[in-house]
């Protein structure tokens, strides 16, 4: 909604400065570029406003050139996009980049031709409406850290979940439970994906709007926290799998396995609400300290001791995503005296 808000107004005054100021009759391309600078939840908005002018100013120039030549119609519209975008795709691959181009040379082509309508006027209209769209981030802003944080936890929540499954599955003996475990867990690349968009979203709020520059501090436990839980989150789709195994098998895990996913399910959520509340997330911190001390079960089978190594493997991730460095992280870490842990770990 909040970039919704800023399509809209950021258009609207984008075509009185390009009318009552700039003196254009019709700055088709001022609304236009606002609605493509500002977007719906995506991020790298300056870059975009300097493909956006470049765009325009290629796809003005080569349709104006054409137009000049072989004047308006469908073949000369074909003609104009299939030069303007092949120029473009040359010159650069993005996405935006060409299809701006190709998008402003038929407009030229067959909407605007024969107004008294110059290609600077049109690249000015162009650029009024990038700086218009940065202006309405900057002062109708999004929160970036309810952006950040609603993602992550998305992340966390999706990561709290499969443990909680593979636990409930370990105590019950439940090879269903483990496969809708491990399904949902594969499922959750997704997540982290939208997560980093998020985080590049916010950090560019940040950055172009002064209303959020104090938050810079909070945004970067986000950024901390980024790498380690996509890291947690992968290493956790692996012991779930293993655990899927592991009930196949003659000797099944024990159940004190499954305490210790459920401290490890809790230990995330916990940081979950730490970051959301703007906290150092210490006591998220101490639970994995804990957990990462305690002396792992005993005459525990191949599967059991991967799934404890995967354990270990969390622990540190969520460590470091708590602020720790990762050699601090893995110091806390009760040392393995078996040779089967050394193996389960590799």
């Amino acid at each position: 909604m909040p970039s919704i808000a800023q399509c809209a107004v950021g258009a609207a005054l984008a075509w009185i400065v390009a009318v009552h100021l700039l003196g254009h009759t019709h700055p088709l391309f001022a609304p236009i570029s606002v609605m493509i600078c500002v977007g719906v939840g995506l991020g790298q908005r300056l870059r975009r406003v300097v493909e956006l002018v470049v765009g325009v100013s290629l796809g003005v120039g080569i349709g104006d050139l054409l137009v000049s030549w072989i004047g308006s119609g469908p073949w000369q519209m074909a003609l104009v996009i299939a030069l303007a975008m092949s120029v473009a795709g040359l010159l650069n691959s993005g996405e935006l980049f060409v299809s701006q181009v190709g998008s402003s040379a038929v407009l030229v082509a067959m909407v605007v031709p024969g107004e008294d309508v110059g290609g600077l006027d049109r690249m000015a209209d162009a650029l009024t409406g990038g700086v218009i769209g940065i202006a309405a981030v900057a002062l109708l802003p999004a929160s970036p850290l309810a952006i950040a944080g609603r993602h992550l936890s998305g992340v966390l929540d999706a990561f709290s979940t499969m443990l909680e499954q593979a636990a409930e599955a370990i105590e019950r003996g439940d090879l269903d439970l483990a496969a809708e475990a491990l399904e949902g867990g594969r499922r959750t690349q997704t997540a982290v994906e939208e997560f980093e968009a998020a985080l590049e979203n916010s950090k560019e709020i940040i950055m172009i709007s002064p209303l959020h520059w104090h938050h810079r501090a909070r945004l970067t436990r986000y950024e901390t926290a980024a790498l380690p839980v996509d890291l947690a989150l992968r290493n956790a789709r692996v012991l779930v799998r293993r655990t899927l195994a592991a009930l196949g098998e003659a000797g099944p895990p024990p159940a004190a396995l499954a305490e210790l996913l459920r401290e490890v399910s809790e230990a995330a959520l916990l940081l979950q609400l730490e970051l959301g509340a703007g906290r150092e997330p210490m006591l998220a911190r101490q639970a994995l300290l804990a957990l990462a001390a305690r002396e792992r079960p005993k005459t525990l089978g191949f599967s059991a001791n991967v799934i404890i190594a995967q354990l270990r493997s969390i622990a540190v991730d969520l460590l470091e995503a708590t602020g720790m460095d990762h050699d601090a992280a893995s110091a806390t870490l009760t040392p393995l005296n078996e040779r089967s842990d050394e193996s389960a770990r590799g």
